[in-house]
């Protein structure tokens, strides 16, 4: 600010502070004299001056008088219609507009003065939505981030891959894409470079931020992976002191990073695999910032120089990729990534086999094998020892995979441990003598050899003694001899079905199955003959309601004896018959 009008604002606020009621016009003429507008003179007059007390704050401050809901629902479309690039494509007015037009929202305020409801202006429905947090710019916002940390070279390697810069490699060298002649709109231009389209692949380790490239042809693939990570792995000379076996390797879930190839060269190299979330991108941002690296630090020098061949641009880079390691200095530990990695401990840094060998444990997969009784697996013709394997049981199956590094002599287990993190165990490989016995195996005779007990075994141990009440194996064992009853005879095995409640049904009516028995050819078969009281239960299933105390006396006076079977028709039809006047049933008073 001009001192000069500095003070001259200042005088005029001490002449203000004794005008009184003059002081807006004392203020216009000087804001007048000093070439400022009046408001811009109350701006410097604010700077100028301390106010004794603060402005009171209003009652209603941060109250809004649109509902929740509303803003809610402009919020909700606001951010539907941004796009994958970012770009905004409806403006609060427009949505605002939509809504109001569909009967969604109605965003009015009073007015206290007159008591009309008018529309709310954009300025104050942003002002809402910023207060109550639905602004398209809050929502989105990214989320917490956390900071991760590996404990050592080689513990975490993070691996991507990216279209080089230089796009593919045609005879004439390294081109770059022309826009105009190849995008989705012209997909057999694109189809004719295909196999050509140059990939470059990164690898950083997470503790030094040691970076490796290696550029490859045709696509993001399972082989291409596997490829530049055994090659990583490689020891490359005295310059380049980068290599080894990383415990962890982190990589974002595309179709290469979750193929079996992949998988399988990682389990049998004991490397876990952490494969982050979808568009979770930042969790392998040091992979990510090494690709803008490479881009800006090597990737710029290519149109400067004619890249014949890939092994011409691998080459290239390896040069750029030693010196950068070697020289530049890291942000977060102010060191040089190579003078970091080089702090390695003998127990962190794991080997690679050979690269052939490599090879084959990507095409080889982990098969399941199940334990015998001598607690052995074969696998790959030969027998294996898995005795020593943790909670290992007669019948189970185990994942059995070649040990890369002792594939003649020994085998890996495959297992999980209770946090879900693999774990390798080895085993060793069973020779055997010239009478094809295993070695090692007890000598009938001479010594006497017995497993540890498997966790089946215990368990069957306890089991034993909770069913015979005993306290002791050897108590168990007696009772079986005692033949006690198991649980103390404490569970009725049938207790379920006398304490259910069982349904009364009702009877249903049936048929009488009349039988022929044709006796022709037979000796004499003398049928069962109804007593009286079988006779009478016979004659009331069938006459029902007719039956009488009177049919029973009738029946008594007849049939003392009872009657065949086959007379019961006969019967019936007699009760059925109408007494006739002046007759009485035989026997009747």
């Amino acid at each position: 600010m001009n001192p000069i009008h500095a003070q001259e604002i200042l005088a005029a606020y001490g002449q203000a502070q004794q005008a009184g009621a003059n002081r807006t016009a004392l203020y216009a003429a000087t804001a007048a004299r000093l070439g400022m507008s009046l408001a811009t003179l109350y701006r410097k007059l604010e700077v100028l001056t301390v106010k004794d007390k603060p402005r009171k704050q209003r009652k209603d401050a941060g109250n809004t008088s649109i509902p929740l809901r509303e803003l809610q629902l402009i919020s909700a479309l606001l951010v539907e219609s941004i796009r994958n690039n970012g770009k905004q494509l409806s403006s609060i007015k427009l949505a605002v507009a939509r809504l109001r037009a569909n009967g969604l929202i109605r965003a009015e305020v009073l007015d206290k003065k007159t008591g009309e409801l008018r529309p709310m202006s954009e300025s104050a429905i942003s002002r809402a939505l910023y207060q109550h947090n639905l602004h398209p710019s809050q929502v989105l916002a990214p989320a917490p981030a956390i900071s991760l940390a590996s404990k050592h070279p080689n513990h975490v390697w993070q691996i991507d891959a990216s279209i080089c810069t230089q796009f593919y490699l045609d005879d004439d060298g390294a081109r770059t894409i022309n826009p105009a002649e190849y995008y989705d709109g012209k997909p057999a231009n694109l189809k004719k470079i295909e196999r050509k389209r140059l990939w470059r692949y990164a690898i950083t380790d997470h503790t030094s931020g040691t970076i490796y490239v290696q550029y490859v042809l045709g696509a993001e693939s399972a082989e291409n992976l596997c490829h530049v990570l055994i090659c990583a792995m490689q020891k490359r000379g005295e310059s380049d002191p980068f290599h080894g076996v990383p415990f962890m390797i982190m990589t974002d879930p595309g179709a290469a990073m979750t193929s079996a190839m992949f998988r399988n060269l990682c389990q049998a190299l004991g490397i876990e695999l952490i494969i982050n979330e979808v568009g979770n991108a930042r969790a392998k941002g040091q992979v990510e910032q090494a690709h803008n690296i490479v881009e800006c630090e090597f990737e710029s020098g290519l149109k400067l120089e004619k890249a014949e061949t890939l092994a011409h641009i691998n080459a290239r880079v390896g040069e750029w990729m030693r010196a950068f390691n070697a020289t530049a200095i890291h942000s977060r530990h102010r060191r040089t990534r190579y003078g970091v990695w080089m702090l390695i401990k003998p127990e962190q840094l794991r080997i690679a086999p050979p690269a052939e060998v490599c090879r084959e444990m990507a095409t080889c997969a982990p098969e399941l094998r199940k334990v015998n009784v001598l607690q052995q697996v074969s696998y790959r013709g030969a027998l294996y020892d898995v005795s020593s394997v943790p909670g290992v049981m007669v019948d189970a199956k185990l994942l059995i995979t070649r040990n890369p590094w002792r594939d003649a002599e020994s085998a890996q287990v495959v297992m999980r441990d209770e946090h879900g993190h693999q774990t390798l165990y080895v085993i060793e490989r069973l020779d055997r003598d010239e009478h094809g016995f295993v070695e090692g195996s007890a000598m009938i005779g001479e010594e006497h050899k017995s497993r540890a007990e498997t966790p089946a075994q215990v368990a069957r141990t306890v089991l034993e003694q909770l069913a015979t009440g005993a306290d002791s194996e050897e108590g168990a064992e007696q009772a079986r001899k005692a033949k006690v009853t198991p649980f103390g005879g404490a569970i009725d095995p049938h207790k379920h079905l006398t304490d259910t409640s069982l349904p009364a049904y009702l009877p249903k009516r049936g048929t009488e199955l009349e039988t022929r028995v044709s006796l022709a050819g037979l000796a004499s078969v003398e049928l069962p003959k109804l007593n009286r009281i079988e006779l009478a239960k016979a004659l009331r299933a069938r006459l029902g309601a007719t039956w009488t105390p009177e049919s029973m006396e009738w029946l008594k006076a007849n049939y003392p004896d009872g009657a065949m079977e086959e007379q019961l028709d006969a019967i019936v039809a007699q009760l059925q018959t109408p007494a006739r006047p002046g007759l009485r049933l035989v026997g009747g008073e």
